[in-house]
């Protein structure tokens, strides 16, 4: 088991008679699964067109509050956002950063001290927990789990196909081109800001580019991040690159083109094509 700091977080407080009601109609998750308090879902912020703007989790204290917890926002946009379409909905937000440090654990970590707030969650892919911690609260005991971070950490998000904001979630992408359309997306709750788009999507079966996993033999060094196919033609780009390598093979993240045909490519810093493997 391991033990993963989630770092600085923007942490968001939606609290009033309509924050279930009104979350909903704002993200691509049904927020009715987490209000009984056990569970941890991520959830997209789009835009009217369907793309992606905010990747969040959503965790309820009660049926009328519920955190959702983002990557450091220091300018706001994410509240801002959701406060948009605040109109004669009774919920009131209040800005929680800092006042806790969430842990994951990517198994059961046991009971967790009085105090600590837990929650099931799929946070890094595998199933495991997070641990709430508020602010000034001191452990008595050690933390369960080896600490997983740096680049065994990025190693671990790459061969799990976790993507992140700044390298697969990336401003105008759609939320299924990025494998989310599995775990963030509810296709049977209300109506929400892009449901329109998202649900065309699901109908037609197929989008423009998906995110893959992939490896690479490990002596390889890219001079591109770009994909070419059989033909030369331009396949898609790498988003990711383990920088740790297993079995002599490094594992990546990359966006495939619909159109991309028959074996991928990646020209290396000794000018020749070397080919690219899904992985298992």
């Amino acid at each position: 088991m391991f033990r993963i700091e989630s770092g600085t977080r923007t942490i968001l407080e939606c609290r009033g008679p309509d924050a279930r009601r009104f979350l909903n109609g704002q993200v691509t998750q049904d927020v009715g699964m987490v209000a009984d308090g056990d569970l941890t879902l991520p959830a997209c912020v789009t835009d009217a067109k369907g793309r992606l703007q905010f990747r969040v989790w959503i965790t309820a204290l009660s049926p009328e509050c519920f955190l959702i917890d983002a990557p450091a926002d220091p300018d706001g946009t994410l509240e801002s956002r959701l406060t948009r379409y605040l109109i004669a909905d009774d919920v009131e937000f209040t800005d929680h950063s800092g006042d806790w440090r969430i842990i994951h654990f990517t198994n059961d970590a046991g009971p967790a001290p009085n105090g600590v707030l837990v929650r099931r969650s799929t946070r890094f892919s595998a199933s495991g927990v997070d641990w709430w911690i508020p602010r000034g609260f001191v452990p008595t005991a050690d933390l369960p789990g080896a600490a997983l971070e740096g680049d065994a950490l990025e190693d671990y998000r790459i061969r799990h196909g976790i993507p992140i904001e700044d390298r697969e979630l990336i401003d105008g992408v759609l939320p299924p081109e990025a494998g989310l359309d599995a775990s963030d997306i509810s296709y049977s709750k209300g109506c929400y800001i892009g449901q329109e788009v998202i649900s065309r999507i699901k109908s037609a079966g197929k989008v423009n580019q998906r995110l893959v996993r992939m490896t690479l033999d490990a002596g390889v060094e890219p001079a591109s991040m770009e994909m070419i196919d059989a033909a030369g033609r331009s396949a898609g780009h790498i988003t990711s690159l383990s920088p740790l390598a297993h079995d002599g093979l490094r594992h990546l993240l990359a966006y495939r083109k619909r159109s991309a045909e028959g074996e991928l490519m990646v020209c290396g810093a000794d000018g020749e094509r070397h080919p690219l493997h899904l992985a298992d």
